[in-house]
């Protein structure tokens, strides 16, 4: 998948844990650990909105597209 998730880095710049987040957005640590990894396929905007908010934080500081094999040709 061409969508790299750095949600890590944020949690590590905001010296949060995993748990606190995952509590503080109302998700579960699982959901949150599969989004983590890059283990979903989406994300619901209004759990994006909420995650930023707790983080102080903009999408792209969560997001990075990274070009690479997995992308679909263009014709």
């Amino acid at each position: 998948m061409p969508i790299a998730v750095t949600l890590d880095m944020m949690l590590v710049r905001r010296k949060m844990s995993s748990r606190e987040l995952a509590a503080r957005v109302g998700i579960t640590e699982s959901n949150l650990s599969l989004l983590k990894s890059g283990k979903v396929r989406g994300i619901r905007f209004n759990t994006l909105s909420a995650i930023c908010r707790v983080l102080d934080c903009q999408p792209g500081d969560l997001l990075e597209f990274v070009p690479g094999e997995d992308e679909p040709e263009d014709d």
